[in-house]
C-alpha cells in the first residue's frame, strides 16, 4: 500500500526538485558549512535550524513551538480592530467588497448586537457557558479527584474519560469535517474517480443523517481508505487528495473514540478505583448519557447563534468571495481567534461585540482565575483573578481596562483615549460608587491618558510558564 498518510512528507520550505545533484562538494568550498571530511574532525559551524522571530518576512520558527505561538501574539491584529472595521456600518469599505452571503451572515450579526444591559448579561454568560465543555458537579468532582490523586493510572483514565468526551461532545464537528473533506477529495481528483468517491460520500451523508456512526466508521475504514489507496496506486498523486485523507485519518479517530460505547467503558474503568467508586459507581451507561447530554456543549443559544454565523461569513470570504480586503479581514481575526484560543494560554477569552444606546462597542475579555500577586520577602503570591478588558467604542477610541479582584478587594486600571482623559476624576468616582453599590471594597481606582495599548503579557506574565513544558518542537 502507498504511504497514504504522508508520513514523510517534505520539509517546508524545502523543495528538492530544485537542487542541482551534479554540483560537486569539496571541504574547501567555503559557500557550504561544516562539509563531512573523514580525514580529520570537523567544528561545530555557525548555522543554527531556529529561525530568528525577528527575521524579515515573519517566518514560522522550527525550533520552538511556544516560541512560534509568543511570534504569532505579537503578531496578529486585535480582534476588537477587526471587528470594527467588519461590523461597522458605515465609512469602511470593506463593507462594499463583501459578497451577498457575506453580508446576510453579517447582518444577522448586527442584528443580535443590538443590547440593553439585561441582554448584555445574558449574552455573556450564554458564551461563558458555551466556551466551557467541562462544567457541571460531575467534572468538577473528576477535577478534584485528579488533584488528589497519588496514582498515575488514576491520573491516566480520567485524561482518557474526558478525551472522549470531547471527542465525543464534538460529534457535529467531527462528521461535518469527514463530509468536507471527502467532497473536496473528490472535487481534487480526476472525474473518473471523483465521481466514484462522491457515491460514497452520498452513503456517508445519509449515514450521518440516520446517527449510525458505527456504519460511518465502518465505511470510511473498508471502503474509503482501500479505494484511496487503490487510487494513489494508480496515479502517483500524492497531492491535495492524499493531505486530506491525512485529516480524514485523524478525524475518524476521533470519531470512534467519541462513541457512546468508549465513553463509557472509559466512564466505567474509573468507578472501579476505590476513591471513585463511591462517587460513580451508582450511575450506571444510561444514567451517564443522560447526564452528559443533558449538559451537552454546543447547546444552542445567542452566543453560539452569533459565532455560528461569524463562521459562516468567515467561510464564505476564505472560500474566495468577496474582495481581497475582506478576505484578509476575515484572515486576521480567524488567526487571531486560533492564536487566542491555542492550548498554550492559560486563560478564559471572550468577545463581547454590541450596540448599545446607538453607539457600536466591540470588545475582549481575558480572564486569568488563577492569577498571584507576590509579597516582598514571600516565595508564593496571593491568590486573586484578574482580569483585562479592551473597549473599542465607536466615534471614542480604545479603552484598557485592568481590573484584580481578592475576594471583595477589587483594584480598577482604566487607561482611556485622549478625548476621554479630561473626565478621568469624574470616571474614578463613578467606578468607585459601582463598586460601592455592589458591596465591593476598592483596592485602588485609577483612570489615565493611554499612551499606547497594554500588551497581554504584560498583564499576565504567566502566558511565560509554557516556556517549561512546550519549548521544543518534535
Amino acid at each position: 500500500m502507498p504511504d497514504l498518510l504522508g508520513a514523510t512528507n517534505p520539509v517546508p520550505g524545502y523543495d528538492n526538485t530544485s537542487v542541482n545533484r551534479n554540483i560537486p562538494i569539496s571541504p574547501g568550498n567555503t559557500q557550504v558549512q561544516n562539509i563531512p571530511d573523514l580525514n580529520r574532525v570537523t567544528g561545530a559551524d555557525n548555522r543554527t535550524e531556529q529561525q530568528d522571530a525577528g527575521q524579515a518576512g515573519g517566518q514560522i520558527r522550527y525550533d520552538s513551538n511556544f516560541q512560534t505561538f509568543l511570534q504569532q501574539l505579537r503578531r496578529n491584529q486585535d480582534i476588537t480592530g477587526v471587528m470594527a472595521r467588519l461590523l461597522l456600518r458605515e465609512g469602511t469599505s470593506v463593507s462594499s467588497g463583501m459578497s451577498e452571503g457575506i453580508a446576510e451572515e453579517m447582518s444577522q450579526v448586527l442584528e443580535m448586537l443590538k443590547m440593553d444591559q439585561g441582554q448584555l448579561f445574558q449574552f455573556l454568560s450564554a458564551q461563558m457557558r458555551s466556551g466551557t465543555r467541562f462544567g457541571g458537579a460531575l467534572f468538577a468532582l473528576l477535577r478534584s479527584a485528579y488533584a488528589r490523586a497519588e496514582s498515575d493510572g488514576v491520573r491516566a483514565d480520567i485524561l482518557t474519560f474526558l478525551k472522549s468526551y470531547s471527542d465525543f461532545s464534538s460529534t457535529g464537528h467531527i462528521e461535518g469535517n469527514l463530509l468536507r473533506n471527502l467532497s473536496n477529495m473528490a472535487n481534487a481528483m480526476p472525474a473518473s474517480w471523483g465521481d466514484q468517491l462522491r457515491q460514497l460520500l452520498a452513503q456517508l451523508e445519509n449515514g450521518v443523517a440516520a446517527g449510525d456512526r458505527q456504519g460511518n466508521i465502518e465505511l470510511i475504514q473498508q471502503k474509503v481508505f482501500p479505494f484511496m489507496s487503490e487510487y494513489v496506486n494508480a496515479t502517483h498523486d500524492l497531492g491535495t487528495p492524499r493531505e486530506l485523507l491525512s485529516l480524514l485519518a485523524l478525524d475518524v479517530a476521533r470519531y470512534e473514540n467519541g462513541s457512546e460505547d468508549k465513553l463509557q467503558e472509559a466512564f466505567h474503568q474509573l468507578s472501579g478505583y476505590g476513591t471513585l467508586k463511591g462517587m460513580l459507581g451508582g450511575i450506571d451507561g444510561a444514567s451517564l448519557m443522560k447526564l452528559l447530554q443533558a449538559g451537552q456543549f454546543g447547546r444552542a443559544s445567542m452566543a453560539t447563534q452569533f459565532s455560528d454565523h461569524l463562521a459562516a461569513a468567515a467561510a464564505r470570504a476564505l472560500r474566495g468571495e468577496g474582495s481581497a480586503e475582506v478576505q484578509q479581514a476575515f484572515r486576521n481575526l480567524v488567526n487571531a481567534m486560533l492564536v487566542n484560543e491555542s492550548v498554550y494560554m492559560p486563560l478564559n477569552h471572550y468577545m463581547i461585540p454590541l450596540e448599545m444606546d446607538g453607539r457600536m462597542l466591540f470588545s475582549e475579555l481575558w480572564v486569568d482565575p488563577d492569577a498571584e500577586e507576590k509579597r516582598s520577602g514571600q516565595g508564593q503570591g496571593e491568590k486573586c483573578m484578574k482580569f483585562l478588558l479592551k473597549i473599542d467604542v465607536q466615534g471614542l477610541g480604545l479603552f484598557d481596562v485592568i481590573l484584580s479582584s481578592k475576594e471583595k478587594n477589587v483594584g480598577i486600571i482604566v487607561c482611556c483615549p485622549e478625548g476621554a482623559a479630561p473626565f478621568s476624576k469624574e470616571m474614578e468616582q463613578t467606578i468607585g460608587q459601582i463598586l460601592a453599590r455592589n458591596e465591593l471594597t476598592s483596592a485602588g481606582v485609577s483612570v489615565r491618558k493611554m499612551e499606547r495599548p497594554v500588551t497581554l503579557t504584560e498583564v499576565f506574565p504567566k502566558i511565560f510558564e509554557g516556556k517549561n513544558s512546550v519549548n521544543v518542537k518534535v
